[in-house]
């Protein structure tokens, strides 16, 4: 915890960050706080009456695009239900649980490997390999703090303010092709078209992981962030592409900006998450321009 305050206090931003996922900045409304995150994290005001670049306008879709299903979309449970209706069964990763605290898992219940995640939150999976070797008082004080952790205070992401809070396990996936775990195909759709995407690998380890962005014919797009390395070479190119981008299509249809997550295991498809707001509408392009020249692809909706 110590080493979390001491970081926070580098960058003011991850003061507001840190106080505000514990629910303390509760007062503090969304627009206002909003304003004062961006600033501190670009050091320029939040323009919300002519958001222009790509994290403006982000910023403008939580507080003004509330669509009720957006929360069943972001709930890494109810997500698999919307998905499977829209693009059919086959994609989703099999469910072996689903309880509402950590106290309740029937680990005797569960296959010797099995993932165990929160639907509300990224950073609290677990990734059981061998069930003879796992931790369990690790793994409740992690599912316990995960509890805790609220994608809508963080960033004021507003779909994720009901999720109703729920453990799920699923089935391990592994891939032949894949010595350093799963490969995650982060696509950037606008309108229902995907523009361009992310490959990242490696992300247990953040100070190994490589990310990389892609245009959809699999070369290398010139956005940059600063927060990981990319690749040195082109990562390999799905078997699947093709039909990942007409899934992406058919999921992120009418919704002006939507970033679909998928993978591919042994030449099939599988669904990961959807995602809003990446970064929470805080990404750090190496390059500035780059911001604006996504943003000019994103059209926001009338109020």
């Amino acid at each position: 915890m110590l080493k979390k305050i001491v970081a926070a206090m580098k960058k003011p931003e991850r003061i507001w960050f840190f106080c505000s996922r514990r629910g303390l900045l509760w007062w503090v409304s969304d627009k206002k706080f909003l304003e004062k995150v961006y600033k501190l994290r670009f050091g320029r005001k939040l323009d919300l009456n002519e958001p222009k670049t790509y994290n403006e306008k982000l910023q403008w879709l939580k507080l003004y695009d509330r669509k009720p299903i957006y929360t069943i979309m972001v709930d890494k449970y109810e997500a698999k239900k919307y998905v499977a209706d829209k693009i059919g069964e086959e994609y989703i990763i099999p469910t072996l649980g689903v309880w509402d605290s950590p106290k309740d898992i029937e680990f005797d219940a569960l296959p010797n490997q099995f993932v165990l995640k929160w639907n509300h939150d990224s950073g609290s999976i677990v990734i059981c390999k061998d069930k003879s070797r796992l931790n369990y008082k690790e793994v409740l004080r992690k599912l316990r703090l995960g509890k805790k952790h609220s994608g809508f205070w963080y960033g004021r992401e507003w779909p994720y303010k009901n999720v109703e809070k729920k453990i799920i396990a699923e089935k391990y996936m592994e891939d032949q092709n894949e010595a350093e775990g799963l490969t995650d195909y982060k696509f950037y759709c606008f309108n229902g078209e995907p523009k361009f995407l992310y490959v990242s690998e490696g992300l247990q380890d953040h100070s190994t992981a490589r990310i990389s962005f892609l245009t959809t014919d699999w070369q290398f797009a010139p956005y940059e962030r600063t927060d990981f390395r990319p690749f040195d070479n082109l990562p390999r190119k799905p078997e699947c592409l093709s039909q990942m981008l007409d899934i992406c299509k058919k999921l992120s249809e009418n919704i002006p900006f939507l970033r679909v997550d998928l993978y591919e295991i042994n030449g099939q498809i599988y669904f990961s998450e959807l995602t809003f707001f990446p970064c929470s509408g805080f990404l750090p392009f190496k390059n500035p321009e780059h911001d604006i020249e996504i943003g000019e692809m994103l059209n926001l909706p009338k109020m």
